[in-house]
């Protein structure tokens, strides 16, 4: 081999070396560039595309009336997507398919065409989409209907259908309690409301477990393992509050808020014996007329109580023997002159000497601050131990979060003035729920329950637990002093001129309590407003139930306690009385032997066929007509058919009400009611002719 070539070979073999060399360099310098500097990146994109274990959320549990209607509930929603390169779904497959697929989804749905559904499909599949988002939202009776579609219909495996479920939280009753109900909100830190957040833990369950794969896009694709667990379902709440008397108390309070254009109010419905909440309404307003439930005002909102307060000044002065019910107290017109203050009268009256027991129901200022001033100055710390012995420095220790402590003034605390301004509800702040609970003290005969509002809990129907009523305090007023504060609340509706007085008439029970009319104090100046409350029970005469009812700052058609809180508390009273048997005094049978039978006026046939097979009496009803009347002839049943003309006003006078109201209704009249018992005076005249959506006004008594 010559130099010359010798030397051309070499050459070559050294380019191709240092080419060799170059490239291995390279090679290495871009894998410590991947390695080192872009290692984060390429870490990130290796997790997009990693097998793990994702958590399951369980199925929060119900939260029920104690009639065990549902107030809230989870209900399952559903995101359904499309495996469009499972290997379960070959070409011929899916093309065979996806015409009739998408005719069904237009039709279905009605947000795109059948030529719009099978494009996206169709483009979907050629992009290899292994999670396309078909729809979102859907209810289980929209799933159902969903999988019997073309190819969804042929299985998961095959049309790469994959469900995805969530759950969403309703209230099948809309707003009533809502913030009673409340809810769970936050991400991180919870924000926990009502009876939501105060038993989140039994609500929410265990979680489960399920193996996922995360592929481009962070989706996650849900992969069938062994190690998949199932999330164990929260337990179930059932509540003591009453579906109809709520919705009776939420009505009222609407009415009496918005026809006084007030800022807020509550109230509370509480049964004496066992501090079980009935109801609870709270209303704010929002905009210039309209009320949504908030603010658990009952619950969490501190107020001066005004002239509801001067039930405990009483206790404290009968306690020690220091007056009477009897005794006089010179009211001087109601106005009266502490030290730099003046104190007065929430109304002009011209009044000077007076009963204590006359002075408690006109709610009369200056007698109970003088009372109390009188007998109290210079032993301020015997006055502040009786509130402090009726728990009134206390929080009731309802389960519900957010409660506050009261705000009592101490002793050491006091101005010159403060003795008698506290003594009429001023300079203290007491929660509405936490002065009911001393109203219910005193119905209660002294003892003092805990207030509640949640009677059990549940794992399907298996029971957890049960709340129990309990006495907090035994004997908190002298047994001796019950009768003469009951006898002092009863003298609240009973009394002539009285401020409750008008509340308690015509009623067919009795009523005790306290109206209280408390000016809107900032910075202990008067800048106008006032809070008008209601706090009372019922029967007076056996106590089953007490109520509180506080509407703040009505701008419109008066400001009194009596006149504002009263109609909403009598009229929560007349639906528990009228629904509640108990309530009404005893029948007593005149013979064990001699049993009257009844004749019945009006009635649907089946209805009267049914009380006289309920009373055991023999009849023959034979008859197709829907509606019968029934006369007792020789103690024999004779009954007779009743038709009525359209457009001719029917005789409904005797009728229960939910007779006549069926059957005015389905003759076209709009019923109005007043009143409470059976049809005795109706505004339109039997046989009086009318037309279809006329209103006729039902007195009943």
């Amino acid at each position: 081999m010559s130099t010359n070539k010798r030397k051309d070979v070499l050459w070559r073999i050294y380019l191709a070396f240092f080419g060799i060399v170059l490239f291995g360099v390279a090679v290495l310098a871009k894998t410590l560039q991947t390695q080192v500097v872009q290692g984060t990146y390429w870490k990130g994109m290796a997790d997009k595309f990693t097998i793990f274990t994702d958590t399951l959320e369980p199925e929060r549990g119900n939260i029920y009336s104690e009639e065990g209607n549902l107030l809230a509930t989870s209900l399952p929603f559903f995101d359904v997507r499309i495996d469009l390169a499972s290997t379960g779904m070959s070409k011929d497959l899916f093309y065979k398919q996806v015409d009739s697929l998408s005719l069904c989804l237009a039709d279905f749905f009605k947000d795109k065409t059948a030529s719009e559904y099978r494009a996206d499909l169709v483009q979907g599949r050629k992009n290899k989409s292994r999670y396309y988002l078909l729809k979102s939202n859907l209810t289980y009776p929209e799933l159902l209907i969903l999988k019997t579609f073309p190819l969804f219909r042929l299985g998961k495996y095959q049309s790469g259908l994959i469900v995805i479920q969530k759950n969403k939280r309703v209230m099948p009753f809309g707003n009533l309690a809502k913030r009673t109900i409340g809810f769970v909100g936050g991400d991180t830190t919870k924000f926990k409301v009502g009876i939501e957040g105060s038993f989140d833990e039994s609500l929410t369950g265990v979680n489960g477990q399920i193996l996922v794969q995360r592929i481009a896009g962070g989706v996650r694709i849900p992969l069938n393992s062994d190690a998949d667990m199932e999330p164990q379902s929260g337990k179930d709440i059932y509540t003591t509050i009453n579906i109809s008397l709520q919705d009776v108390a939420e009505n009222a309070l609407y009415k009496a808020v918005s026809h006084h254009k007030a800022d807020w109010g509550t109230c509370i419905l509480m049964e004496v014996k066992t501090g079980k909440i009935k109801a609870i309404a709270n209303l704010t307003k929002v905009g210039d007329s309209s009320y949504i439930e908030k603010f658990n005002y009952a619950l969490g909102e501190r107020v001066e109580p005004g002239s509801t307060f001067k039930l405990a000044s009483m206790i404290a002065l009968l306690e020690d023997k220091l007056v009477s019910l009897k005794d006089t107290i010179t009211i001087e017109g109601g106005v009266h002159q502490f030290a730099d203050r003046t104190m007065r009268d929430a109304e002009e009256h011209g009044l000077n000497k007076v009963s204590v027991k006359y002075c408690f129901a006109i709610s009369s200022n200056v007698g109970i601050s003088k009372m109390i001033n009188k007998n109290y100055k210079g032993k301020e710390n015997q006055f502040y131990n009786h509130l402090v012995k009726l728990r009134l420095d206390k929080p009731t220790g309802i389960e519900l979060l957010g409660e506050p402590n009261p705000k009592i003034r101490k002793p050491s605390d006091y101005s010159a003035v403060s003795l008698p301004w506290i003594s009429v509800g001023y300079e203290q702040q007491i929660t509405p729920l936490q002065m009911l609970c001393l109203y219910n003290t005193v119905a209660n005969n002294g003892v003092a329950v805990k207030p509640f509002i949640v009677g059990e809990i549940k794992e399907f129907d298996k029971v957890l637990s049960t709340t129990q009523p309990t006495i907090v305090a035994e004997q908190i007023i002298k047994k001796e002093t019950i009768p003469y504060i009951k006898e002092m609340l009863e003298g609240v509706c009973s009394m002539p001129h009285a401020t409750g007085f008008n509340l308690a008439k015509g009623a067919p029970y009795s009523i005790a309590g306290k109206t209280g009319t408390t000016k809107l104090l900032k910075n202990g100046k008067y800048e106008g407003g006032y809070n008008a409350s209601f706090i009372g029970y019922f029967p007076a005469d056996n106590p089953q139930y007490s109520c509180c009812v506080i509407i703040s700052n009505p701008t419109e058609n008066g400001y009194y306690g009596g006149i504002v809180s009263g109609p909403v508390f009598r009229e929560i009273a007349d639906k528990v009385y009228a629904s509640s048997s108990s309530l009404h005094p005893t029948l007593v049978a005149v013979s064990d032997s001699v049993v009257k039978i009844p004749s019945i006026a009006l009635g649907k046939t089946e209805d009267v066929k049914a009380i006289y097979r309920g009373l055991r009496m023999q009849q023959e009803i034979e008859t197709s007509a829907d509606w019968v009347q029934s006369n007792i002839v020789s103690n024999k049943i004779q009954v007779s058919e009743k038709s009525f003309t359209s457009n001719i006003v029917p005789n409904v006078k005797g009728l229960g009400l939910k007779d006549a109201i069926y059957l005015l209704e389905s003759n076209g009249l709009q019923v109005k009611i007043i009143g409470i018992g059976k049809v005795q005076a109706q505004s339109l005249s039997p046989g009086t002719r009318f037309n279809k959506g006329n209103t006729i006004v039902l007195t009943l008594g």
